[in-house]
């Protein structure tokens, strides 16, 4: 009898010595995961983080905190999270696109490489751009524009969100694209650029359409394309870029979530997959669609090569254009 009883107890211990060890996906996370967000309240990139981090907070089992770390045009958040510890407990709630073009214009000061210091979860969504005129400029069409532009070189002036901002950047981009030379007038954001681009004093502003919807309905603004494949829910009637006469003009700003380097696979896996299943939820899309922002969910390597693509497409606008940091 002792040696049956002693069998079994081996065999036992055997049972649990091959025993397949849980998942270090499965079981993340143990305690509450903060998600940086690296500009103030309120704006885009804070909203799309407190929609996430709720959904993300009932599916984890833990409470995902949203962090705002403003400061330095987004590179002081980014860069706290970029030296946090690599093990799933600090994300990047970040502007790819805006966080893309510092890259470049403030390499020296960013204090953190996009590309190098993260390991990419998911494109989380993005934001269309839309070319606006006040209703006093002789163009009905970007193509009409674009002779006007050609007729009086140097004349138009274009506002924007600030220097380097996507809007800036998007400029130039059309001034690269269409052989043109407008000014830039750069503001400290985008209200006080619309206040101005609705009073006339400044005729020209590649805006978000969030930002533009309304006065373009209101007739405050003439939408003339919108920077997208497709043409939005909001502005039907306004054509894209391609339809416009302008293809390969595609900018948006590019919102996405990221870990700090070396976080292992599996906790970036199970992120991405709550993250794939959280914006495929209505409720999730329309709270999103409602803030302008287009839903969209990758890969991980997806996302990667969709940071590469944007870092390397503003490095080339910034460096063609002769764009300087402030």
């Amino acid at each position: 009898m002792a040696s049956v009883i002693r069998m079994i107890v081996l065999l036992a211990l055997g049972w649990v010595a091959t025993a397949p060890a849980p998942v270090l996906g499965d079981t993340f996370p143990t305690r509450p995961v903060m998600m940086i967000v690296p500009y103030p309240a309120g704006g885009a990139t804070d909203i799309i983080g407190r929609v996430l981090a709720e959904k993300l907070s009932e599916r984890l089992g833990q409470q995902v905190v949203v962090d705002n770390r403003a400061g330095a045009g987004g590179n002081l958040g980014a860069a706290t999270a970029a030296r946090a510890d690599p093990d799933g407990y600090t994300l990047l709630m970040g502007a790819l696109t805006s966080h893309s073009i510092n890259a470049t214009l403030q390499q020296a000061t960013a204090n953190f490489d996009l590309e190098k210091d993260f390991a990419p979860i998911s494109i989380v969504g993005s934001v269309p751009l839309v070319l606006v005129v006040h209703p006093s400029v002789p163009a009905q069409s970007a193509q009409q524009l674009i002779a006007l532009a050609k007729e009086k070189p140097g004349e138009l002036m274009f506002a924007s969100a600030g220097n380097g901002s996507p809007q800036h950047l998007a400029g130039e981009l059309l001034k690269l694209q269409t052989g043109t030379e407008m000014v830039h007038v750069p503001y400290k954001g985008s209200g006080p650029a619309m206040t101005d681009i609705i009073g006339g004093h400044v005729p020209v502003m590649i805006e978000t359409a969030p930002a533009s919807v309304s006065h373009i309905k209101s007739g405050k603004l003439r939408a003339l394309m919108v920077t997208a494949k497709e043409r939005l829910e909001t502005l039907p009637d306004v054509p894209t870029a391609a339809e416009a006469g302008l293809p390969g003009f595609e900018v948006s700003s590019m919102f996405g979530v990221l870990a700090p380097k070396d976080t292992p696979q599996p906790i970036v896996d199970r992120l991405n997959g709550e993250l794939t299943q959280i914006l495929e939820l209505p409720d999730v899309q329309e709270k999103l669609r409602q803030q302008g922002v287009a839903p969209t969910h990758t890969t991980p390597g997806e996302a990667a090569q969709a940071i590469h693509a944007e870092v390397g497409k503003w490095a080339k606008v910034i460096r063609e254009a002769n764009v300087k940091a402030d």
